[in-house]
């Protein structure tokens, strides 16, 4: 996935909302034309417009007082409730005489406008004093600390510690058959990057039952996930896993998921193209004020009482994903751009805290990660590599511990080897070389005899590939049977390839060329030669005697003929009709 530069999102943000604009028109038009263009509003809730402005009066400025105090988040917690717990003291003290029932909805109406008092507490300080809830300025990043590899078995972990808010991340690499089937109504693939996001009750101060995961931990694992995949190789054969535990929580813990999760990732070895930071983006405005200010990594407490939470993630040469969640009516696209700068800035700042930490991916893998090796076979190999039902190939994974899986792509089979240890890697891939190899004519090979005949026996070269190694090829002395060579089924012997059918294909094996000559071999002719016979009496005989006179007189005068049997017994053949037609008038029917 390619990066995407700030200005070009805020020139694509332009280009659509210029588009959208006369469809919002249209919309308007239509609902003026049926009379819907009034804007009902409904209001249930029951107020005390004097109790609102007593807790007002009373409560602001002890309020702003305590956003000024920068303290840490359940400091700061306790001192907003006591705040607004001593004032439920002293308007009961001073309404006596209401009933229990009477003062339990009066403390509820406190509750709603404590709430209101604190909010705009926190909103006036920022947009007049810059000062945040933490102390921090707007542009102001909290501390950072990181560490890469702190669990030990894991093939890849990092923790990391914005402030509050910590993510441990642990990465686990597996093979192909570890892939995530996706089975959608008009999707059907497989994910090699999977990323899980846990946030346990523990991480908030929360006592409760872990349950499983809900809308919020899918929404935020799947951003951090967005944000991640694209720097992840495409020819990377690994499948992927990432788990991000968040320890701790006070801003935006999917933002240190995606920075834990660049760690683990580098840790484990994986070969990021680029690593990705991300941080969270708030805002300050009050409707009907010019006044606004940008928030740069935002507290929990900021994004509940702020207007925006913009997060952006990225490399440092562009944005991976953003997400962002507004409470004011819009954005003006000055706004938009400076939350994007001073996005980008925060990025840099925190991408650089990475880099120190662990400036690029491991070299060498933990030794308990499992190794794989790909290799490229022939379209035409597959099934011989797969065997009938599978045979071959499961053999293969029992005789060497490797996990072997193949796929054909693009007409090529993509062959995939892992195991936890080379031998086995390199066992596997001899076997599956064997099986596509070609025997070439003059190699010499370790075959294994599968069959005797009486001619000679049937050597296996290679898996699945056979060649005759016949009677007068296995020793240069004359052999009456296979058996006297000491022979039999299941040996293995050296062969040589002399040649291969261009018919057939059939392969023609030698084992005697291995062998020394003896000194007093006498070569034997050819198939086909005339064999020259020994000599009698010092002289050579005549091979082709004079058949005239062996048969007595001349060859040629052979006298007068004889007559055939059949001419000197038989009696002439009747004359055939010439006629078909009178052959017929002469037959019964």
């Amino acid at each position: 996935m390619k990066e995407v530069q700030e200005s070009d999102l805020l020139a694509a943000l332009k280009a659509a909302h210029e588009a959208i604009k006369p469809m919002c028109r249209l919309q308007k038009e239509l609902s003026k034309e049926l009379g819907t263009d009034i804007k009902r509003e409904y209001c249930h809730e029951v107020n005390d417009e004097e109790l609102r402005e007593q807790v007002k009066n009373e409560c602001y400025q002890p309020a702003y007082d305590v956003t000024k105090q920068a303290l840490e988040k359940h400091a700061r917690a306790e001192a907003f409730e006591k705040i607004r717990e001593d004032f439920k003291v002293r308007y009961a003290e001073a309404h006596a005489d209401m009933t229990p029932e009477e003062l339990e909805e009066k403390n509820t109406l406190i509750d709603r406008y404590y709430h209101d008092v604190e909010r705009d507490a926190m909103r006036r300080c920022v947009l007049d004093e810059g000062i945040r809830l933490d102390g921090r300025k707007t542009t102001d990043i909290r501390p950072i600390w990181c560490e890469a590899g702190p669990l030990p078995m894991p093939h890849g972990s990092a923790l990391f510690t914005r402030g509050e808010t910590q993510s441990l991340a642990t990465t686990t690499l597996g093979t192909k058959l570890d892939e995530k089937l996706v089975d959608d109504v008009l999707d059907k693939s497989y994910m090699r990057f999977l990323l899980h996001y846990n946030f346990p009750p523990f991480s908030t101060g929360e006592a409760k039952a872990q349950r499983g995961v809900g809308r919020r931990e899918i929404g935020h694992g799947h951003l951090a996930w967005r944000a991640l995949k694209g720097q992840i190789p495409e020819d990377f054969p690994y499948t992927v896993r990432l788990v991000s535990q968040i320890l701790e929580s006070n801003g935006s813990s999917s933002m240190a998921t995606v920075c834990a999760g660049t760690l683990a990732l580098m840790d484990a070895g994986v070969p990021m193209k680029k690593p990705v930071s991300g941080i969270a983006m708030g805002l300050i405005k009050n409707p009907g004020e010019d006044k606004y200010a940008v928030l740069s990594d935002i507290l929990g407490d900021e994004d509940h009482l702020g207007d925006m939470d913009f997060k952006t993630t990225g490399t440092k040469d562009g944005l991976t994903a953003t997400q962002m969640d507004i409470k004011c009516d819009g954005l003006s696209f000055d706004i938009l751009e400076k939350a994007l700068m001073q996005a980008k800035a925060g990025r840099e700042h925190i991408l650089k805290c990475l880099t120190d930490t662990i400036a690029e991916p491991r070299a060498e893998m933990k030794p308990q990660v499992p190794r794989i090796v790909q290799l490229e076979i022939p379209k035409e190999f597959i099934g011989a590599v797969i065997g009938p039902g599978g045979k071959i190939i499961q053999q293969m994974q029992e005789d060497t511990g490797a996990t072997i899986t193949i796929d054909e792509v693009d007409g090529v089979g993509k062959v995939q080897v892992s195991a936890p240890n080379k031998d086995s890697i390199d066992a596997a891939i001899g076997k599956i070389k064997a099986i596509v190899a070609i025997p070439e004519v003059g190699e010499v090979y370790d075959g294994v005899v599968r069959s005797i005949m009486p001619y000679g026996c049937f050597v296996e070269i290679m898996p699945g590939k056979d060649g005759l190694l016949h009677i007068s090829e296995i020793d240069w002395k004359r052999l009456e049977t296979v058996e006297e060579a000491g022979i039999k089924e299941g040996d293995h012997i050296q062969v040589k390839l002399l040649e291969i059918d261009p018919k057939t294909g059939k392969y023609k094996l030698s084992h005697r060329v291995l062998i020394e000559k003896p000194a007093d071999y006498v070569e034997r002719p050819a198939r086909g030669e005339r064999r020259e016979r020994p000599e009698r009496n010092g002289e050579r005989r005549d091979r082709r005697p004079d058949r005239g006179d062996r048969r007595g007189g001349d060859r040629h005068d052979r006298g007068e003929r004889r007559p055939r049997p059949e001419q000197q017994n038989e009696a002439p053949k009747e004359e055939q009709p010439k006629d078909f037609s009178d052959s017929l008038d002469n037959m019964d029917f």
